[in-house]
């Protein structure tokens, strides 16, 4: 016995030795050391839901309007009618900057000067988010938010190699429920993709599920890099057939590089031009009402300002504003100058609510008649 010990103990040694090397009797893998769960922890500090909010105007006829005009008249049907409906919208993102900067879809903020933008964070805290700047050809925007601390964030010096068949996870807030993962691999570069009369060009392909909310927010590797920002999927081609798999981001380095113009623009903003103040915040351009415009109009000279346009889709238009109407007042403020206009308005920001008083034209049996109405718009 003591001699077949001797002849099999270098064989036994050597089994030993490459016994952890080759898993045999080894303890199993933890969860906790998975390389894509050591990911997600590490970049989801940084990952925020995105909350909008805005109030959308619709006209409406009441019914009892069509009663009083079919028996007293078309002069005297009420003034137009408006239905006011709050329309929120989810999205994600995330912090970039231990100052608060946060990236995400320019799509997830549209008409943000129109909006309530809050983000909450995974400690559940909610913020109130202030909009920088977008860029809609690039499909990114950078919100603010302020805290008294330093916020967790990704940075956008490390990034991702974007290999080809890496791993990939995606972090966001899909359909609402928040800080959600997804997995999947990094299936191509350089896509184009075309959404209504937009073009986007050097786009990731990723097989990674990005539903409703994931716009916005961040797709990682399995170290925890940034590869990109989640974007849009395909759920149908042009043909109209079902799709599977087939999602779509922005890259990192594109994400980099957007970022730092935005924040050179945010530290250094251009010189506002003050007479451009109406058409920004409302949709409307001005001219001043001459006495040979008043007299083609036949309305009485030395008030008032002529809306020579009216942006379409703006504050003013959806407001029912056209082109040919006289504003006499800004709020309790009476107007007789585009220059008066431009100076009550230069202050107004974003959400503010504006009280114009328009004089509302009606040719009766011959006769001219001005009535003064008061139309409410939200600057944008």
């Amino acid at each position: 016995m003591k001699r077949l010990l001797h002849i099999f103990r270098p064989f036994l040694a050597v089994a030993l030795f490459l016994a952890p090397v080759l898993g045999v009797c080894a303890e199993p893998a933890q969860p906790a050391s998975e390389p894509s769960v050591i990911a997600v922890a590490k970049a989801l500090p940084a990952v925020v839901n995105v909350n909008t909010e805005r109030i959308v105007r619709r006209a409406y006829r009441d019914p009892y309007d069509d009663f009083i005009t079919q028996f007293f008249g078309e002069q005297m049907r009420p003034p137009g009618r408006e239905l006011r409906q709050k329309v929120q919208s989810l999205g994600s993102g995330f912090i970039v900057d231990p100052a608060g900067y946060i990236v995400t879809n320019q799509h997830v903020v549209d008409r943000a000067e129109d909006l309530k933008i809050s983000v909450t964070t995974p400690d559940g805290k909610t913020y109130n988010a202030r909009y920088i700047t977008a860029d809609p050809s690039a499909d990114l925007a950078l919100l603010k938010i302020e805290s008294s601390t330093p916020l967790p964030f990704l940075s956008l010096k490390d990034i991702s190699p974007n290999l080809l068949g890496e791993s990939v996870l995606v972090v966001g807030n899909p359909l609402g429920y928040g800080h959600s993962v997804a997995r999947g691999i990094l299936s191509a570069t350089n896509r184009t993709l075309s959404v209504e009369n937009n073009e986007y060009a050097g786009l990731l392909q990723t097989d990674a599920a990005i539903n409703p909310g994931n716009s916005g927010g961040p797709i990682i590797d399995i170290a925890g890099k940034l590869v990109g920002v989640a974007s849009a999927k395909m759920a149908y081609t042009p043909q109209g057939v079902p799709t599977q798999g087939i999602g779509f981001a922005i890259p990192a380095r594109t994400v980099a590089e957007k970022i730092e113009q935005f924040k050179r623009d945010a530290q250094n903003p251009k010189p506002v031009d003050l007479t451009q103040a109406t058409r920004r915040r409302l949709g409307i351009s001005l001219q001043a009402l001459t006495s040979d415009l008043s007299d083609a109009l036949g309305i009485p000279s030395g008030a008032g300002v002529l809306i020579s346009d009216v942006e379409a889709q703006s504050p003013a238009h959806k407001s029912g504003l056209r082109r040919g109407l006289v504003l006499y007042k800004v709020g309790r403020f009476e107007v007789n100058s585009p220059g008066e206009v431009e100076t009550l308005l230069q202050r107004a920001k974003g959400g503010d609510t504006i009280d114009l008083g328009v004089g509302v034209i009606q040719r009766i049996g011959g006769r001219v008649l001005q009535q003064i109405q008061t139309v409410s718009l939200t600057a944008r």
